[in-house]
């Protein structure tokens, strides 16, 4: 149990360091490039990102530290958690093409292998552990919202 936990708490503390640190590319266009997009009506306020992307990232954490508990030597632990490594990876790469380059056609490319990625997550967390996998649906249906208002401020500007 003990091991559990650790592994729950190493997982939170990186998913909250990545989304900290693509936070830094998000900051510096939020106030000026970003606040000049035409945005769709369902736009949320820019106030709502931060806590929902925390709850986000302690969720996706808990399911990592779920899945790795089960023991890495298990080839399905591996493989999920690869899936699980590379569409963390994407996520951060959307912060930054998105708000560092300031480009939502190419973020809504990376956004869309983000889904795919994550939906790719999500088979191998079930296959370890349903818990694991339904902490991320949560995760799934914001990206599927965030892939939505990325496609219409890139349509309306």
């Amino acid at each position: 149990m003990k091991k559990k936990v650790l592994y729950i708490t190493i997982a939170i503390v990186v998913c909250l360091l990545i989304g900290f640190l693509s936070g830094f590319a998000t900051q510096s266009s939020v106030d000026t490039w970003y606040s000049t997009l035409n945005k769709p009506n369902f736009n949320p306020p820019n106030w709502i990102f931060a806590p929902v992307w925390t709850v986000l990232y302690i969720l996706m954490g808990i399911a990592a530290g779920i899945v790795w508990a089960k023991g890495f030597y298990h080839i399905w632990v591996k493989t999920a958690l690869y899936f699980f490594g590379f569409q963390l990876l994407f996520n951060a790469l959307w912060s930054i093409v998105f708000f560092g380059f300031q480009n939502p056609f190419w973020a809504l490319l990376v956004i869309l292998v983000l889904l795919g990625l994550i939906l790719q997550t999500i088979k191998c967390f079930k296959i370890v552990s349903r818990t694991a996998a339904y902490l991320l649906i949560p995760y799934l249906l914001w990206v599927c919202f965030a892939l939505l208002l990325n496609y219409k401020i890139w349509e309306l500007n």
